[in-house]
């Protein structure tokens, strides 16, 4: 494996230069460019990465609008052509497509590896078999399968027919899965019989029947027996059979050319309230933006390149996150991926946070991504890099999910420094981003020539003309403001499915400033032009006047070795003086006595301000979280309030529903108190 010796986002700049022309004094001269000059960024990008249509577009971008923006009219795409163009190239240079493992093989077997030909034989051998079935371009088909090879196999098979994919992970219980399928009806289910995750075999054959019980549009079920090749589900294909066809048929398939806006898959907001947004985006658009995401911005190259010989690409994540397409889309750029299935933190008998360390060693993985809860774990752990094997090829870390603590970035740098056998080890890169499902892409992130400070993202993305608004709707620099973004990206939604008139998608993102794209989330751009996120903004904490986001108070009170986890809530509401509690986990045999708890009041006012100190502090069993770990501080917010718990969260899509009732009661019991 070799280092990349020049930042993809240089090799860009110098093309620039060479073929049109185009230079810049500094990064934000070239995103200011890339915002105000959307149709030749936008070109630059096609034309970079040689994107191929057998009919050239019209234009760029034609309706310059949010939503209802119409990018390259007349040009044909598909998402699998994309990756297929590859697998020649990268077979030739002797690098695979897939490398992955699970919980029972990490420790006991080479890992599994899917070559690049392969990989295009077994989506064509599935795509003939679902056509064969019936289905046309625009049909929908649901997949409840795990982060395992076949899952990226039948997605490609899928999208390359013109199908539109939709995935939840199997960890998702009959409700979660049905709330988002039935809104989709989709023709074909592709499942597994289930799962190992913390060390348990889960059987996921009745949630399997339960599903298919209740999706009437369903016309065909393929099963893949992840767990137990002898447990047969009755009126079902075999995933391996569909996949098995290797003759003259699948050696001639091609994905099917598509217009550019074609739906390519449907993705899930969170579902705190009401059913989840079946959010859907287009084939072009996404591919437009991941590259330009994955390969500029995350600095990740083509395995075969000789810049970037040998890179192997990880970001760790289940199939109910958007970042298991993401790492999908390391394909698209000839770029081997490496997947694992599992817990990354162990079994709860037997927890151990160098799981991922030990597999990202093991298959010699340059860029290693994961949750920035991730991170934190592995720092209150204790976690020794040093113990985990060979990390010698790791020269980059990925992180989002949540906000970064300067102090686990801090931990992470100073580790790879104990154990540097590069240069670029002993400064090990941060490519911290944040981004949303809501448009399979990120606003902010990284760059490899910009500096570096903890607890900070380093830039806006190119193309992204990010600003933070105040109260007033004007941009604001060194404050913290709204998050918006002012002009159209290509992969923001075409829309949500059966959404009648764009109701639901316009009150989602453009209720507050109409026209311009609001996301949820509290953000500062500094006069350096890096950026830090405060974490969402309809959960902000607004203290006598000051608002200030949870994130911050989170780093201050978690940095505690005694506190595993919070989470804080602020009840100012209708002109009400501010209620703001904070629940804390504590290691086990902490008690929170007045000591602890004048630690932790002190930690706030050290660290943020007085201003900031809970009325009360709670310790409780559990923090909710959902099911791709964000802390559910919304939905306790609007319980506290007032509002029924069934209305306020989906308990199907949490990870840790039981630990509702906890905070049911201390709801009632509060409610319950005079005045």
């Amino acid at each position: 494996m070799s280092v990349p010796y020049l930042p993809q986002i240089r090799l860009y700049q110098n093309w620039l230069r060479d073929t049109h022309q185009l230079s810049f004094d500094n990064y934000d001269a070239l995103w200011r460019w890339s915002v105000t000059d959307l149709d030749a960024f936008w070109q630059s990008i096609w034309d970079y990465f040689k994107l191929q249509s057998p009919t050239p577009p019209t234009g760029v971008l034609v309706e310059a609008k949010m939503p209802g923006a119409r990018w390259f009219p007349g040009a044909q795409f598909n998402y699998a052509q994309q990756v297929f163009r590859h697998v020649d190239s990268a077979h030739a240079a002797g690098f695979p497509a897939l490398l992955s493992h699970n919980e029972k093989s990490l420790d006991s077997s080479p890992a599994r590896e899917l070559s690049w030909p392969e990989l295009r034989r077994q989506v064509a051998s599935l795509a003939l078999h679902l056509k064969a079935q019936g289905v046309l371009p625009g049909d929908r088909v649901a997949a409840y399968l795990p982060n395992i090879p076949e899952t990226a196999v039948a997605f490609l098979a899928v999208v390359s027919i013109g199908g539109v994919w939709s995935i939840c992970a199997p960890d998702m219980g009959t409700n979660a899965v049905l709330d988002r399928f039935r809104q989709i009806e989709p023709k074909v289910l592709i499942a597994c019989d289930g799962v190992s995750y913390g060390g348990r075999d889960m059987d996921r054959t009745a949630v399997v029947a339960e599903i298919r019980a209740a999706l009437p549009s369903l016309q065909h079920v393929i099963v893949h027996y992840n767990l137990d090749a002898t447990n047969f589900i009755a009126d079902s294909a075999r995933f391996e059979s569909a996949t098995a066809q290797n003759d003259a048929k699948t050696s001639a398939f091609e994905p099917l050319w598509l217009p550019f806006d074609h739906p390519l898959w449907i993705v899930y907001s969170s579902g705190t309230t009401g059913l989840p947004k079946p959010i859907v985006h287009g084939h072009g658009g996404t591919v437009l933006v991941a590259l330009a995401l994955k390969t500029l911005h995350n600095d990740i190259g083509c395995s075969y390149a000789a810049n970037s010989l040998g890179e192997r690409y990880h970001w760790y994540s289940s199939t109910g996150w958007v970042m298991w397409n993401a790492q999908v889309s390391g394909l698209l750029n000839g770029t081997t991926c490496c997947i694992y299935d599992g817990n990354p933190g162990g079994s709860k008998d037997k927890p151990d946070w160098t799981t991922l360390w030990r597999f990202g060693a093991k298959l010699g993985v340059t860029f290693f991504g994961a949750g920035a809860a991730f991170f934190g774990n592995c720092l209150k752990a204790g976690v020794d890099l040093s113990t985990c094997g060979d990390l010698s090829s790791v020269r980059a870390l990925g992180t989002t999910g949540s906000p970064l603590s300067p102090e686990a970035q801090t931990w992470g740098t100073e580790q790879f420094r104990r154990i540097a056998r590069t240069a670029a080890q002993q400064d090990i890169w941060w490519c911290n981003i944040s981004g949303g499902t809501d448009f399979a892409g990120a606003f902010i992130g990284g760059n490899r020539e910009l500096p570096q400070v903890p607890g900070e993202m380093q830039c806006r993305l190119l193309g992204c003309a990010v600003e933070a608004w105040n109260e007033q709707g004007q941009p604001v620099i060194g404050e913290v403001g709204e998050l918006v973004c002012s002009q159209p990206i290509p992969s923001m939604p075409l829309y949500f499915w059966g959404d009648t008139g764009n109701a639901r998608y316009i009150s989602s993102y453009f209720d507050m400033y109409p026209n311009v794209w609001r996301h949820g989330d509290w953000l500062k751009i500094t006069p350096s032009g890096s950026c830090i996120i405060y974490g969402r903004s309809d959960a902000t904490i607004n203290r006598h006047g000051l608002r200030m986001g949870t994130s911050e108070l989170y780093s201050a009170v978690e940095a505690l070795p005694e506190v595993i986890d919070a989470m804080v809530v602020d009840l100012e509401y209708l002109g009400r003086e501010s209620y703001m509690p904070l629940f804390v986990v504590l290691r086990e045999g902490v008690a929170l006595d007045d000591a602890m708890k004048a630690r932790l009041n002190h930690a706030i006012k050290t660290a943020l301000s007085p201003r900031f100190v809970p009325n009360e502090i709670f310790q409780v069993p559990e923090i909710p979280r959902t099911l791709s770990g964000k802390k559910q501080e919304l939905p306790i917010k609007k319980l506290l309030l007032g509002q029924p718990i069934d209305k306020v969260v989906n308990r199907d899509a949490m990870a840790n529903p039981g630990c509702l009732d906890w905070y049911v009661a201390f709801a009632a019991a509060r409610a319950s108190q005079p005045g």
